[in-house]
């Protein structure tokens, strides 16, 4: 279970499922419906977890997943079944700010656990706003961790509902990104060209997380949040070709290089969108007037949109996108409710 990072939080949970928690759960209830598995927040979800994050909150922690009518009885079980230590390591401990030591097995519904995360059930129908809702993170607390049990498939059909956007709203977020890049591209150049350095560099760096987001859409993928951004994005197809010139962007030292970075990173993903079988017109940049500015090619999102066939989806503001294309408030994108009210609007 080791590994040169240490104990790996995502095998740790599995073994405290198959040799302590499913033998004592069975020797309640043989025939138990359930899943169990490692989800929700934590570095170790994603398999991303180190010695640093042993640090706090990291340790014996388990999702499991029954019955709504049997979460209280399922608890108060293993509060008192739990023995005091698995694997050398503590079965309850305190979480940061907090001082009392308990598990951490979330008992919960399958329905009660995705509505906490993402502010609705799948299982229910989605709709466009539900979707819009969605960040990348929440949708990965929900389907990006290892499952070792679903014996009611509740779990598995919520994983596939989420597994990527409907088509016309796949288009209509890429579109969003383009647009988001149409309408500061140019004020990265004509800040720099003024003087104003900080200016641009701000922008350029504005910029390149829009890219990054992006090159995430264009291979279906849902991007965490920032902290683990730029980690996933390293296994993107497009990461090779993409990276260095972002890096570049973010490094030079005038306006002018971190243009031209830009577009060769824009010609990139452009590649990619065809590659997707999404309309990809070219050139991936034009000219910005009679300056020497870039921006992008107009026909890139016009293409995007024109291919939408929805009429609910072809109502939708145009460049607003997602939640998380609207802001990057984490007191709003780490809300729920906070999500649906901002993608209403």
């Amino acid at each position: 279970m080791g590994t040169d990072r240490g104990p790996d939080g995502r095998e740790l949970a599995r073994a405290y499922y198959e040799q302590l928690v499913w033998p004592l759960l069975a020797s309640r209830w043989p025939a138990f419906p359930h899943a169990a598995g490692r989800l929700g927040q934590g570095s170790d979800v994603l398999g991303l977890d180190d010695e640093t994050s042993r640090d706090h909150d990291w340790g014996l922690r388990l999702s499991l997943f029954v019955d709504a009518a049997m979460t209280d009885e399922v608890r108060s079980f293993l509060d008192g079944a739990l023995p005091d230590t698995f694997l050398g390591l503590p079965t309850r401990f305190a979480f940061t700010g907090q001082s009392r030591e308990v598990h951490h097995i979330e008992v919960d519904s399958v329905s009660g656990f995705t509505t906490a995360r993402l502010g609705f059930d799948p299982g229910q129908g989605m709709n466009d706003t539900d979707w819009l809702s969605l960040t990348g993170q929440a949708v990965l607390e929900v389907t990006g961790g290892p499952v070792f049990a679903d014996t009611t498939g509740e779990i598995g059909a919520v994983h596939r509902l989420l597994e990527w956007y409907p088509d016309d709203l796949w288009r209509y977020v890429v579109a969003c990104d383009w647009l988001r890049v149409e309408q500061e591209l140019p004020l990265m150049s004509r800040a720099g060209e003024r003087g104003d350095d900080l200016g641009s560099r701000v922008i350029a760096a504005r910029l390149v997380d829009v890219l990054v987001h992006l090159a995430f859409l264009l291979e279906r993928r849902w991007a965490p949040y920032s902290k683990w951004r730029g980690t996933l994005f390293g296994e993107l197809k497009s990461a090779a070709g993409v990276q260095p010139r972002l890096t570049a962007v973010l490094e030079a030292s005038d306006w002018r290089a971190r243009q031209g970075a830009l577009r060769e990173v824009l010609d990139r993903l452009l590649e990619a969108q065809r590659a997707a079988g999404l309309p990809a017109p070219g050139p991936a940049t034009v000219p910005f007037w009679d300056r020497p500015y870039l921006m992008p090619n107009e026909n890139v999102a016009a293409s995007l949109l024109d291919g939408v066939a929805s009429p609910a989806v072809r109502a939708l503001p145009r460049g607003r996108g997602s939640v998380e294309q609207r802001t990057d408030n984490v007191a709003i994108l780490a809300d729920p409710v906070a999500r649906r009210c901002l993608a209403t609007c």
